[in-house]
């Protein structure tokens, strides 16, 4: 059943080894760099609970209520759900939080799809994806993923230096394989559980791997290390940085020291065609709740930059005009993305509603791409106050109060304390070392922008393009070779499919 906060505060009071600017957490849940976030995780159980947002937050199946956010998706409905369930989070807790859960259970239903192709491995791996799938839904337990390793000298393969630097099997036995090595992973201090699997994109001709493999991880088991970089929350008042303060999504290094993974838990192994199945589609779902994000904070950047400009009169300018417009295009084209990827969703191999692939994916690279650029706009409509404005002690100080609330004031409508606020907010929404390194997560969240740009070259319909050129150039059939798919049948599946026979 949905969990209320104080359970799931309660669940990660499991004895963890956490570690943060040099010291060992005592308690995640209190600690002032994890307090922030876990208490706006725990808040999303809650809403789920509470009249006014139940309804949203939650379905009902079978006399029970359950996560929408969790739910397998069959509908264009249950997508449109999910986007609403989404937005009324980030307009209850006032700002944009990513890896909560929601955007992350997606890379679960990715490996639903691939059932066959775990069936090839042993077909206990495919029972395993079904139940773990199952338990999400009833249990709600908070579920993140674990992806980048440390990954060492990239010039060699894991296995001709310390092969620790790419997470792998150590060793095999009746209750489960023995992992060791590290996975950064955003939130997983104060997490529940973590969808661990492989980066490596390059196995050559290998067909078995100690570093092919995937699991789901309970992040308070014997032999886990979390460490954790130091957190943006209380380095300053939260009346300069009230983003940092409230949204810093804390990264660990989570170090594997011979850790037992039962049976059960392992989703594949030793199978480097079932590695790389899953790393193609990885995305496959949980990149429509990543780019829904992206948008909100469009939302946020037109925001502060329109008040700005509105506050000093200068939105009555063309340049100002055109400098907004173009966010404002940046925004509705990650809206449209979104949009058409649900309404012309498609049917996936295993039986699920995905969106469209090729449009979430050009959605994708659309938002990451054009970010850094929006960022920029944003600032210079913003101005240069949001870098050299006083803080606020400054502001409340008896004698240099008087001035900044002088100088401040733009007119009755705009205050000091308003034009504080705002120029706060900017700067930290922009130009503060939380803004940049929101920045970097964003671009490399969902792997790097290259393999953003695999993604739309494995999805796109390049055959519908072709057979219009061969039609109107009249050149033969026999220019089509034997590539011809239908739009929206899936490129990996198709690939793999060849692969499979190839092997045969």
């Amino acid at each position: 059943m949905i969990r209320t906060g104080k359970q799931y505060i309660d669940s990660i009071r499991d004895g963890r080894v956490v570690y943060i600017n040099g010291e060992r957490v005592k308690d995640v849940a209190t600690h002032p760099m994890f307090k922030p976030l876990v208490d706006i995780r725990a808040r999303i159980y809650d809403m789920q609970h509470e009249a006014a947002t139940r309804e949203v937050m939650t379905y009902e199946e079978g006399g029970e209520r359950f996560a929408t956010g969790l739910k397998l998706p069959h509908s264009q409905q249950d997508w449109w759900d999910k986007r609403r369930a989404t937005d009324a989070v980030f307009e209850d807790v006032k700002g944009v939080i990513t890896r909560v859960g929601d955007e992350t259970v997606g890379e679960m239903w990715s490996l639903y799809d691939g059932q066959d192709v775990l069936n090839e491995v042993d077909p206990q791996f495919s029972q395993n994806i079904t139940r773990h799938i199952d338990r999400v839904i009833k249990h709600d337990p908070f579920h993140v993923s674990a992806n980048t390793d440390p990954k060492g000298d990239r010039s060699k393969r894991p296995q001709d230096q310390d092969p620790d630097m790419l997470l792998h099997v150590v060793k095999e036995t009746d209750k489960g394989i023995i992992v060791r090595g590290a996975k950064y992973e955003t939130a997983a201090a104060y997490a529940n559980q973590a969808f661990t699997k492989p980066t490596i994109a390059n196995w050559g001709d290998s067909q078995l791997s100690d570093y092919a493999v995937g699991f789901i991880v309970d992040l308070g088991a014997p032999g886990i290390s979390m460490i954790c970089r130091t957190g943006f929350a209380g380095r300053a008042p939260v009346e300069d940085y009230p983003l940092a303060n409230r949204f810093d999504e804390v990264d660990s290094l989570v170090v594997f020291d011979d850790v037992l993974i039962p049976w059960e838990n392992v989703l594949f192994y030793r199978h480097t065609k079932a590695a790389m199945f899953i790393r193609m589609t990885l995305h496959r779902y949980s990149a429509y709740a990543f780019v829904q994000r992206i948008m909100k904070f469009a939302d946020m950047m037109i925001g502060a930059a329109l008040f700005n400009a509105r506050q000093t009169g200068l939105d009555k300018q063309q340049a100002v005009q055109e400098k907004l417009a173009e966010i404002a295009v940046y925004r509705e084209g990650i809206n449209a993305h979104l949009t058409a990827a649900i309404a012309l969703a498609e049917k996936s191999p295993g039986g699920l509603l995905m969106p469209h692939q090729s449009l979430l994916y050009t959605g994708r690279v659309h938002a990451c791409t054009n970010l850094p650029r929006m960022m920029h706009l944003a600032r210079e409509l913003c101005g240069g106050q949001i870098c050299v404005t006083p803080d606020y002690a400054a502001f409340h100080h008896p004698e240099s109060g008087k001035w900044l609330e002088k100088f401040y004031t733009i007119n009755e409508d705009w205050v000091a304390d308003d034009r504080r606020r705002l120029l706060a907010f900017a700067r930290d929404l922009l130009n503060s070392d939380y803004a940049g390194h929101r920045l970097t997560f964003q671009l490399f969240a969902q792997s790097p922008p290259f393999a953003h740009l695999a993604a739309v070259y494995r999805n796109f319909d390049w055959e519908g393009s072709l057979d219009f050129v061969r039609k109107s150039a009249g050149l033969s059939d026999k220019v089509m070779g034997k590539l011809k798919r239908a739009p929206g049948d899936s490129a990996v599946i198709k690939w793999f499919d060849g692969a499979k026979k190839a092997a045969e």
